[in-house]
């Protein structure tokens, strides 16, 4: 199966005056690498939260955050400090004593004290977190639905791409065994001619002389490299074409066809072989880059 391994994807689910937000996106990376950013109540549920996203997601570098808007009523009202009031009250008196001024504390002197006034801290309700938590849950939910939907979406758009240069490679083949049909009996009788004009035909041997030229022309044979590479050409198609995620098979059988063609190449010593090769292998390297985004 296609999948793309970028993607983005939102989700948001409210109830009872609270809010969650998901957010997931993903980059290329060879292995699943998982970074989460939860509130500070739900530290421990990092790991459930990251088994649900392991269900969907095998590769990549996935990074989700969350944002909470709790009820304002689980807020409580600003209160004023009494206590410091009154030690502000009293310091302030002081100063007026110690530099002899008469004038009234201002309420305005007092507000420049930025510790006068707090916000205490949220009554910790464990239904609250509950539904906090099931918001939380429900929004990652619909994130990974619309994550999963763009990168099926760039997914099918990287098969049709890779599918076309797929077919490329497979017209370079079929020109390639065209070229190397009959060959090898030509390549021998060139390799006789050629050793002949170069040695006295009273001291070759010449048994001795076959086989030596029968090795030669093995040596320049590239019908197993065809075979295998037509081979690998088929494994590819199917890959694409499984249900399963195919992103580590493909770069895999990317690497068997770089290697059979560059075998081709320097064992072919033909100029339209190596010709169809050089084409071949630059559709190859655009289909290598277009792997490394496949999970």
């Amino acid at each position: 199966m296609i999948i793309s391994m970028t993607g983005f994807g939102r989700g948001e689910a409210s109830a009872n005056g609270v809010t969650a937000m998901v957010e997931l996106k993903t980059l290329n990376s060879r292995y699943l690498d998982i970074s989460a950013r939860l509130p500070q109540q739900f530290q421990e549920k990092e790991l459930q939260l990251k088994e649900m996203l392991t269900q969907h997601i095998s590769r990549g570098k996935l990074n989700v955050s969350i944002h909470l808007d709790n009820t304002d009523s689980q807020r409580q009202a600003p209160v004023v400090d009494g206590q410091k009031l009154a030690n502000y009250m009293q310091i302030l008196q002081e100063i007026q004593t110690t530099i002899g001024a008469n004038a009234k504390i201002e309420l305005n002197q007092l507000l420049q004290f930025n510790d006068l006034i707090t916000q205490p801290e949220p009554v910790h309700d464990p239904e609250h977190d509950k539904l906090c938590w099931s918001l939380i849950q429900q929004a990652n939910a619909m994130a990974i639905e619309k994550l999963m939907e763009m990168k099926r979406q760039e997914g099918a758009q990287l098969k049709d791409d890779i599918n076309s240069r797929i077919l490329g490679i497979q017209e370079a083949l079929n020109q390639i065994q065209q070229t190397t049909n009959g060959r090898g009996e030509e390549l021998k009788k060139k390799l006789q001619e050629r050793l002949l004009t170069l040695l006295d035909d009273e001291k070759i041997d010449a048994d001795r002389l076959e086989m030596e030229v029968a090795l030669m022309a093995d040596k320049m044979d590239i019908t197993e490299e065809t075979v295998r590479l037509a081979s690998h050409l088929k494994f590819f198609t199917e890959a694409i074409q499984s249900d399963e995620h195919a992103g580590r098979r493909l770069n895999f059988l990317t690497q068997e066809m770089n290697r059979e063609l560059n075998t081709i190449g320097s064992k072919a010593n033909d100029s339209t072989i190596a010709h169809e090769v050089v084409k071949a292998k630059e559709m190859l390297e655009q289909i290598r880059e277009q792997v490394q985004n496949i999970e």
